[in-house]
C-alpha cells in the first residue's frame, strides 16, 4: 500500500496510523498527528480503492452503502499491511493508536469490528457503521474518541449512537463530541480530540 512512515522520537510512544477521507492522501492528516503526539510515529497509508480518481479504502455501492466484499477484503488488507509495516519499520504493533476521518475511520471502525486488540486506542472522525449484525471481538479497556455531527449529511447522528453503543457493548471506554458544522472537521473537535489523547496516551 502507498503510504509514508515517519519514525518517532521515543519508542515507547504510540504509533499513530493515520486513514485519511474519500479523496485524500498519506499526507492529509500528519499535521493533525503532531498536534496530538509530536514524539510519537505515524503510519500514514493511502487508500486502494480509486472512485472517479479519488482515493478511498473500500468501494462503495452508493453514498452511505458501502460494498462488504469490498470493505471486508481491503480491512484484511489493511490489518496485514499494519503487521508488514511493523516488522519493516520496528515499531510495535500492539501500541497501535488509530486515526481516521470519514473513509478512514470507517475502515478503522471495521478493523475494531474485525479483530482484538488491533489496536490501542482510536480517533474516529464523522465515522459509520461498517457492519451491521456483526458481533464484536472483546473491546474492554480499549478507548476510542469519535467526533460526531449532530447535523452531518454523510453521516446521520443516528448512526454515531449506534456506533457508541455497539463499542461500548463490546466494552469499549467510549467518548463522543458532538458538533454542529457538518461533515467538516472543526478546530473545536480537533481540540477535544488531542485532549482526549493527552488523557489516555500521555
Amino acid at each position: 500500500m502507498i503510504h509514508l512512515f515517519k519514525k518517532g522520537e521515543s519508542r515507547t510512544r504510540p504509533t499513530l496510523l493515520l486513514l485519511h477521507g474519500t479523496g485524500g492522501n498519506e499526507e492529509d492528516l500528519v499535521p493533525l498527528a503532531e498536534i496530538f503526539d509530536k514524539k510519537a510515529s505515524i503510519l500514514s497509508v493511502r487508500g486502494n480503492v480509486i472512485e472517479n480518481g479519488m482515493p478511498r479504502f473500500f468501494k462503495r455501492l452508493s453514498e452511505g452503502v458501502f460494498d462488504e466484499e469490498s470493505l471486508l477484503s481491503e480491512t484484511k488488507n489493511l490489518y496485514e499491511f499494519i503487521h508488514e509495516a511493523a516488522e519493516k519499520y520496528e515499531f510495535d504493533v500492539n501500541n497501535v493508536v488509530a486515526l481516521g476521518y470519514s473513509n478512514g475511520a470507517n475502515i478503522a471502525a471495521s478493523l475494531l469490528y474485525h479483530y482484538q486488540a488491533v489496536f490501542k486506542g482510536a480517533l474516529l472522525h464523522h465515522p459509520m457503521v461498517p457492519l451491521r449484525n456483526k458481533e464484536l471481538p472483546d473491546l474492554s479497556g480499549i478507548p476510542i474518541f469519535i467526533g460526531a455531527g449532530e447535523n452531518d449529511p454523510l453521516c446521520p447522528s443516528e448512526e454515531s449512537k449506534e456506533l457508541q453503543q455497539t463499542f461500548e457493548k463490546a466494552g469499549a471506554q467510549v467518548t463522543v463530541e458532538w458538533n454542529n458544522h457538518g461533515h467538516s472537521l472543526t478546530q473545536k473537535e480537533i481540540m477535544a480530540a488531542a485532549e482526549w489523547y493527552s488523557k489516555h496516551f500521555n
